[in-house]
């Protein structure tokens, strides 16, 4: 018998209050989740501004668990040296915004990052086919990015298989992250479909009790 794969979690801060960052960070640590996820919006690529770059310094100054950095900006190649200091785990670029994509992976890593790559929704994953061999995860959105508590485009299932086929045939151990509309009750068919890390952030956030949530998506 094939034993249960258990997903990854990245709870989203955006979310969060951010009058207590501090608290969330403390409780994100003692939770069981694997990742932090940070999304940094510029109000260009996508039509809200979420936080910077000395925000995320002084995050990883106090965070215990990796951080997963999701740039939803227009060239991101500028801030990948400022990354470096806050020794995020994974950065993530938008396949949409990079016009040099290879290049901008190159980048990721040559500064001691992993690298992905972020597809919008109505991104064919055939775009990956000759760029795969440089990720280190595909992240898959699952919403249109820009905001949080959007509901989840069902078409999202088909992708993630796709992805999967693809990535398997070209020997990529890139792992494949969901991020938007997750929640308790789409996880465990998420991780079905092929998915290794799910985003979640109402979930987690709105929650009564956050680390007693993110213990029930890892126990699916």
């Amino acid at each position: 018998m094939t034993e249960k794969r258990h997903l990854k979690i990245a709870p989203s801060i955006l979310t969060s209050d951010f009058t207590r960052l501090g608290e969330t960070i403390d409780m994100l640590n003692s939770s069981q989740c694997d990742y932090i996820h940070l999304d940094v919006m510029d109000g260009v690529f996508v039509p809200n501004i979420s936080f910077g770059f000395p925000v995320i310094r002084n995050i990883a100054k106090r965070a215990a668990k990796p951080l997963d950095v999701h740039l939803m900006i227009v060239d991101p190649d500028r801030y990948i040296g400022v990354l470096r200091d806050a020794e995020p785990e994974y950065v993530t670029v938008h396949y949409e915004a990079c016009t040099h994509l290879h290049r901008s992976l190159q980048n990721i890593r040559a500064n001691g990052m992993k690298a992905g790559v972020v597809l919008n929704p109505h991104t064919p994953v055939s775009g990956l086919e000759y760029i795969a061999e440089y990720c280190d995860m595909i992240v898959l959105m699952s919403v249109n990015p820009g905001f949080g508590g959007q509901s989840f485009i069902e078409s999202t299932y088909r992708k993630i298989s796709e992805t999967k086929e693809m990535l398997q045939r070209l020997g990529s151990k890139a792992l494949i992250e969901v991020d938007g509309g997750v929640n308790l009750t789409n996880a465990g068919a998420l991780r079905d479909a092929g998915a290794d890390v799910v985003v979640t952030g109402n979930a987690v956030f709105a929650s009564e009790d956050p680390v007693a949530t993110v213990e029930l998506f890892k126990s699916l």
